[in-house]
Parts: C-alpha cells; structure tokens; sequence
C-alpha cells in the first residue's frame, strides 16, 4: 500500500472519487523504536548454557515446557531472531515474539503525498480524500503478551523487550500458564501441549489457533537447525513420529470463524470480511468492480503489499465503500487471512488498472520504513500457501514476472510514475518467501540469452537506506532482499538515474522508498558486462553495475528469454500498461491511448522477457455492470524486467532471443 500518488484504478474523464486515505492514521501506525542491544553470540553448534539454546533448555525446566515445544513455538514467531530488541509491525519483542504493542506503535503518515490512489484507470476521475480516518480505542489480548509475561515471570518488561533469555522465560511462562488455565498436566510429552499452542498464537478463532497449532508440530516433526541474527547456532532436532492432541482445541473455548464465501486452502485460517460493492453520492460507487475472472480476463498476477496500518484500523477501511479495496489480508501476529473481494471481481490496489484486472491483492500486517518491524515467520508460511493455492487455481506462475512486489508494478503513464507504491520494499525476504513456496531462487543454465538472478544473501546484504524516520537520516542497518546499481564499476560512481522518477534529470538516492537505481531478489536481466568483483546489467535503458563478488555473490547465472530491439531500429518505446490498438475497441467503448512512458531501448540492448500476450482493457466506468466490456486486441507485448518495476514492450517492435 505505500506512498504513489497515480487513481487506484489510473484517471480519467467523468467521475469523482475519493483518494484513499491514511491507513497509519486509521489505528497505531508504523513501531519506530531506536535500536536495543542484542544478546550475546555463540558459534557452537552446542550452545553454552548462557547462549540461545541453554535459554530454552533452561527455561524449558525452569516451566516445565518440553524444550521442542517452546523452540517450535519460537521459530513459528521469530525462527529465533532477537532483531536486536526492535519490535515487530504489531510490537512483538525478542525470540518468543512477546506483543507489548503500548509501547512500540507510534503513528505515522500512511503515505508520503496522502495523494494516491490505487485504481489506475485513465478512463476515470481520481479518487480524492474527504472522511477522517477511524482508530482502534483498545488493544487486544493478542497485542500485549509481553505484560502477561512480565506478571507470570516477575521480570522487567524491559529485560523481556531486550534480554533474549528472559524473553525465552517468559514465552515458557506463558505457554506453561495457558495448560494450566486448559487443566492439562505439565507434561514431558510435546504431544499434550497441542492446546496450549493454539492458545500462544493469540488467535481470536479455533481456525487460525488450529493451523498456527498444526505448524508449530509440523516445524517439531520436522526439526530446524540455523544461525540466528547474532550469529548462534539454534538446534530443533526433528521427531518425525510425534502426534499430538488435538481434541485439545475444543477446550480453548476460542469461536469458529465463518469461513463462508471464502477462496482459501484448507491449510489456512480464513474469514470472509467483504468490501463493499456500493453506489453512493452522484453514480460514484466503491470500492472494487464486478467481473467474470478468469473467463473473460486471465489472472496472471499476485501482487504482494504491505498494509502500512494495524490489522484492526486496514479492516475498517476495506469495508468503507469510499475507500479502495485488495483481495486478502493477513495478520502478523498469528497469519489469520481475511478475504475482501471475489477472485472474479477487480480489487482496487494496484495504481495500475491493466494490472489490477489481471491480478489479486494480499495485504501483508506491516510497514515499510520500519526495517526492524519484522514478519513473523507464521505471516509467511500462511502467505505462501495462499500464493501456492492461487496459483495452482488460475494457473499463475511462481517466479518473479508473476508474483510482484507493489513495487514492481509499473505506473501506467508518464505523470503517475513518480507517485507509484514502493510496499513491501526492501526488508521483505524474497528469498525465503519463494523457499516457502517451493520455488527457491538459485543458479540455471539452459538456452537463451546470458542472464542473472538477483540472489543476495538477506541476512548479511545490508545496503544503507536512509528516511525511515528522519528524512536523510540513515535507517537502522538490517537485512535486504535488493541490491544497489551504479554507473560505473565503483561504488563512489553515480547511481543510476531514473527519469521517470526524476524527470528534471536529478539523481537517484539511497531513499528507502527510491526504487530507481536498486534491483530486488529474483528479478532477472540481461546480463552487460563484468569487472572483477561488478556485474553490469541492462537497466532502465543503461547499463547499470552492481557489486558481486565471488566470495559474497549478490546474483547468480541464469539463462532465458530476452528481447532486444528489431534490426535497423536505434531506439523502441516502452510502456506501463499492454492496452489495445484503437481499431479494438467496439462503439460505446471510449478507446484508451497507447502511451509510451519516457524511457527508450537502445539498439543492442537486452531485457529479460516475461509472457507474450495481446493488449487487453477492461472496460468498468459505471455500477450497473450491463456497459462493462472486457476489448482484446491483435496487437502482442512481452512484459520485460526493464527498471525495479515490469514494463511492456509490442511484440513488432523486438526481436525475441529465445
């Protein structure tokens, strides 16, 4: 959802619409606390009793928790990272992800303009600002855990924020007062605690406790074994046999949640929370379109966001038919989905109405200037089946061309580009997500042109980033799925200018929401040279180079379909939308300009080729659905990975190198 300033649907002609408004404003925005000191390290593959591992053997004891459980627990919240005591996007602290959200959410601007607006549709008026924004008067149980844990422990809240032990202790307290409060026995045996877990997740359903439950056992059976972000080696050792209790969860006494009307797997928790499709005020109506996907458009995109708000204040927004809308939302706490909008219907959420009748929308619970304002790993795993489910219905493939990022999405035109979204930005784990979906990224070699596979190392990667809260000011150094481009083979060089973004010519930055001269885990592009320790790439129309050094490669060979401008042509156009040639479009059907944005292939430039497909508009400026028209035209594009987002190129004016 972050800062663009383009219609949710791209703008247009007759009607009035309202810009969607400040989510950070709509209840406790974005965690912004300073750095704390992180636990100690160990490189042991047997922690001392002081490291990480002896925390959970000694607070396993200390509360009579089987350690696997309590290690289970942790890595479904944290996969045992401290985040040097900063706090997750819904205030969770430490190992055991223990919520003290009173302390952690501090408000913040939901968008840098409060000007954009996610329809992207140029037949249409812009949606514009007009109603305050609701916030939440209470906290949830889910949201302060940690205060809990203070009471059951009689520790400092403070040491439970920032001491790695006495947040292991007090995540063990906790799970050891709710088998008590279920009147199950302190047992050794893992298989007893099923209730317990489910009631750790904080879920306000049986479902999402259920599924969250089914997790952490999985993650038992399984085992786990890695190095934490202080450099300990933390041990789960796998019990493949391990079944456990689950008539326990009747006894939680948690509701069922409806999940009548809902598009989810079985292997998730999900609700249906419908945005409305509403007529209101003079023909305006809200807040997404009715369609017939995918038997009159295909999907072929899922577009992964961040809500930029807390999971409370973001629901009363999709359900205010003068706001825009998404298809799913997934909370950090516990990785409940609530599903908004029908997968045939057209959600409002992308700036870029060609993508937004081709994809669907999930809103992840978090925030983008706040690197330290971690994902849950249980946010996560829930996501990933979703995509996984999604993608096996309408056929979508699991590789970056078809699973963007919001900030891949290209402005539609010229004068949106400079306010398109940058969610989730550089702090989402690319790598790990597409692990979970099956589809981990890593070396190819096959026919087609020479390429590269932007593969950083997440955890060790950490470019500086600056304006997470203070404008020119540094961000906290953190890991990052995206790698910085250069105009020469010298990270003194220039960076590679965007003049899209910067149309007076002006350089790009090391903003955290400065998309023009970075590349992002999985993308592909033609490769252009190599010096040393750089790899340059076709980029934007440049070439660009990035550092890559063999010891701590930030991309990896690959190999595939590329294009590259027809013999005898200097230069091609590019565009942000595949629309119709005007001969398609049927009377009554006011035909959308072609518009070529400023950027130009040269000839003997190469760009990483996605799908070939005809131009394609849907046609949806009114609520009576009888006018609505889905045009198809005979011209052919090829989505290419030109810049940080996907372009178009027409088919007539390249040549494919297969």
């Amino acid at each position: 959802m972050h800062r663009s300033a383009t219609d949710p649907k791209d703008t247009g002609t007759t009607r009035h619409r309202r810009v969607r408004r400040s989510a950070g404003a709509v209840a406790s925005a974005a965690l912004l606390l300073p750095l704390l000191g992180a636990a100690p390290s160990s490189s042991a593959e047997e922690a001392p009793a002081n490291g990480l591992q002896g925390a959970f053997t000694a607070a396993a004891a200390e509360y009579h928790v089987p350690s696997s459980v309590l290690l289970a627990v942790s890595y479904l919240q944290s996969r045992w990272d401290t985040h040097a005591g900063a706090p997750s996007v819904t205030g969770g602290y430490g190992p055991m992800h223990l919520t003290d959200a009173r302390t952690a959410i501090a408000a913040t601007p939901h968008h840098s303009d409060g000007t954009e607006d996610a329809r992207g549709d140029s037949s249409r008026a812009a949606l514009r600002p007009d109603t305050a924004v609701p916030t939440n008067a209470q906290l949830p149980a889910r949201l302060k855990t940690l205060t809990k844990a203070a009471d059951l422990t009689g520790l400092p809240a403070e040491r439970l924020r920032t001491d790695a032990a006495a947040n292991v202790a007090g995540g063990a307290a906790l799970l050891a007062a709710a088998q008590r409060d279920l009147g199950e026995p302190l047992s050794d045996d893992p298989a007893d605690w099923y209730g317990a877990v489910a009631r750790f997740s904080g879920a306000d359903d049986s479902g999402t406790a259920a599924t969250y439950a089914d997790d952490a056992y999985d993650v038992m059976r399984t085992g786990e074994s890695r190095t934490t972000d202080t450099g300990q080696q933390v041990r789960l050792a796998a019990r493949p046999g391990l079944s456990p209790d689950t008539a326990q969860l009747r006894r939680t006494g948690l509701r069922t949640a409806s999940a009548d009307g809902t598009e989810c797997p079985r292997s998730v928790s999900c609700e249906w929370i419908p945005a409305p499709y509403e007529e209101f005020g003079e023909g305006d109506y809200g807040n997404h379109d009715l369609g017939d996907r995918p038997a009159s458009q295909s999907i072929r995109y899922i577009v992964i966001h961040d809500t930029e708000g807390t999971w409370d204040g973001v629901l009363n927004l999709v359900q205010d038919p003068t706001y825009v809308s998404w298809n799913y939302t997934l909370r950090s706490t516990d990785g409940h989905i609530a599903q908004h909008v029908k997968a045939k219907d057209v959600a409002w959420h992308a700036g870029n109405w060609y993508i937004n009748a081709k994809s669907i929308g999930l809103e992840h619970e978090g925030f983008l200037t706040a690197p330290d304002t971690w994902y849950t790993e249980e946010m996560y795993r829930a996501s990933a089946r979703l995509v996984r489910y999604l993608a096996r219905t309408y056929d979508i493939p699991l590789d970056r061309q078809h699973i963007l990022g919001h900030d891949n999405v290209p402005g539609p035109t010229t004068s949106t580009i400079p306010g398109m979204h940058t969610d989730p930005g550089p702090y989402w784990d690319w790598q790990h997500y597409f692990t979970l979906l099956g589809h981990p990224f890593h070396p190819a070699y096959g026919k087609g042109a020479e390429l590269v596979t932007v593969l950083p190392d997440f955890d060790a990667n950490q470019p500086v980033y600056t304006g997470c809260v203070t404008q020119g000011q540094p961000c906290a150094a953190h890991g990052s799925s995206e790698v910085r481009l250069y105009s020469q083979p010298d990270e003194t060089s220039p960076l590679i200018k965007d003049i899209g973004l910067y149309p007076k010519g002006d350089a790009s930055t090391t903003g955290v929401n400065d998309v023009g001269s970075r590349v992002s885990t999985g993308q592909r592009y033609a490769l252009a040279g190599r010096d040393g320790d750089w790899t340059a790439i076709w980029y934007l129309g440049q070439k660009a180079w990035f550092k890559n050094p063999r010891k701590q490669p930030t991309a990896v060979r690959a190999s595939g379909p590329a294009v590259t401008p027809k013999e005898g042509l200097a230069e091609i156009s590019v565009y942000g939308r595949a629309y119709p040639e005007k001969e398609a479009y049927p009377a009554g059907v006011p035909v959308q300009a072609v518009s070529p944005l400023p950027y130009k292939i040269l000839a003997g430039q190469l760009y990483a080729a996605g799908d070939k497909v005809p131009g394609e508009y849907f046609y949806s400026p009114t609520f009576d659905t009888a006018p609505h028209r889905v045009v198809i035209g005979t011209d052919m594009y090829y989505e290419i990975q030109f810049g940080h987002r996907v372009e178009f190129v027409r088919a007539a004016d390249v040549d494919l190198v297969p």
